[in-house]
């Protein structure tokens, strides 16, 4: 890297992690972004605009999508993912964790599984903190969450084990289909040989046809495991036997498996009880940003039936699979944000739906619709960025909206 000129395309966490570690490892780095960045980074040179034909690399942050004049440029083009793995100054096990859903929950509990058992692990890549910032630290394990952006640029990459959990549609405002889309996620397993571990769900043709893509040994899981979880939901049963097919090459004790399964209480903003009001049950799903994560909360509910707090940006998929979940599930749905007509559209022929304009408006109009015994259920199946900074700002904001309806009633 010494002396390269180095072009690092978008500046979020991802892309000032990335520039940091090319400028260590002594390249010439420019920053391409052209929204306004208020930082300072010794020499560093920021740009709105470049052209990539001076560069000798590139490195592209997951939330750019492609665009003419990168696909010009002459020199090899990574991702963050890539960049660490190649200029990391440790060479230590790596397990990276894809899937449309759940991603999340078991990148977590496999470095939950590591830790107890002594091992020293960065957890880290999609999601908490870019490994890029890590790339100087020795550790026993680095397990990784890796989107399908983030796969997009991968040329060396490889892990020790590959798990993808599931592919269902997501992102298709960005993927020309879902074979585009299921072959980023697939890319993971490219680079595997016969030392490594590829781990996909029993019987599921996508997943598989992905993990053959390279050639590690193939190890599938289903929800049939003897361990008692603290997580709600039946598909954690799922997530959680993703997790210990993952952590095989690690000999973790029976024993310590159990102790975390039976402590692990999951992430914020998936599927976490909030409260219960009225005999109903409130849940915190905000993490649910595509219809498949929506379904499979929807399905996994303890409860008979819910009213489903759903809407966003619209993501372009459709919300068909929704409407056969609500039919099994569904009390009635209350929708909000831009994709509110779509899914209103979907869901009217099989449950009632209403119209919110805040959470505020969504909780309150929840509570009058649902029953006690009732599931309320915050799953949106879109991004949050039309109203709301974020998933966690969203939920945050359900979280305050039903805390302030418990304490009126």
């Amino acid at each position: 890297m010494k002396g390269k000129r180095v072009a690092v395309v978008g500046l979020g966490a991802s892309g000032i992690a990335a520039a940091e570690l090319c400028r260590a490892r002594g390249a010439a780095v420019t920053g391409v972004d052209q929204r306004p960045i208020d930082f300072r980074l010794g020499d560093f040179v920021l740009q709105k605009d470049a052209r990539f034909d001076a560069f000798d690399l590139v490195v592209v942050s997951p939330g750019v999508p492609s665009f003419p004049a990168l696909e010009a440029a002459k020199c090899p083009i990574w991702g963050e993912i890539e960049l660490a793995f190649q200029c990391r100054m440790h060479v230590s096990p790596v397990v990276a964790v894809g899937g449309t859903n759940g991603k999340s929950t078991v990148t977590s509990l496999v470095a939950a599984l590591l830790e107890a058992a002594g091992k020293k692990v960065f957890a880290g890549g999609n999601l908490g903190e870019p490994w890029a910032s890590h790339a100087d630290q020795r550790f026993d394990v680095v397990v990784l969450e890796v989107s399908s952006f983030q796969m997009e640029r991968v040329e060396k990459f490889r892990p020790d084990v590959a798990v993808l959990l599931n592919v269902t549609d997501d992102h298709l405002d960005r993927y020309a289909s879902f074979d585009d889309y299921a072959r980023a996620k697939g890319n993971c397993f490219v680079n595997q040989t016969e030392r490594d571990l590829a781990v996909v769900p029993a019987g599921d043709a996508v997943c598989m046809r992905e993990a053959k893509r390279g050639r590690a040994r193939v190890v599938t899981f289903d929800a049939s495991i003897d361990y008692e979880l603290r997580l709600r939901g039946a598909h954690n049963r799922l997530n959680a036997a993703a997790a210990i097919a993952a952590i095989e090459p690690f000999a973790v004790p029976r024993e310590t498996i159990a102790r975390v399964l039976a402590t692990f209480e999951g992430l914020p903003h998936r599927m976490v009880h909030v409260a219960e009001i009225g005999g109903a049950h409130y849940y915190d799903d905000s993490k649910g940003t595509n219809v498949g994560a929506t379904v499979t909360a929807l399905l996994g509910l303890a409860e008979e039936r819910a009213v489903l707090i759903a809407g966003g940006r619209d993501k372009q998929g459709s919300y068909a699979p929704l409407a056969d979940a609500m039919k099994k599930k569904g009390r009635a749905a209350v929708v909000i944000g831009e994709a509110a007509e779509r899914i209103a559209d979907a869901l009217s022929p099989v449950v009632p739906v209403v119209r919110a304009t805040s959470m505020d408006d969504a909780v309150k109009k929840s509570a009058e619709l649902a029953k006690p015994g009732d599931a309320v259920l915050l799953s949106p199946a879109c991004s949050s960025f039309d109203m709301f900074r974020d998933y966690k700002h969203r939920g945050d904001e359900f979280v305050r909206a039903v805390r302030l309806l418990g304490a009126k009633k």
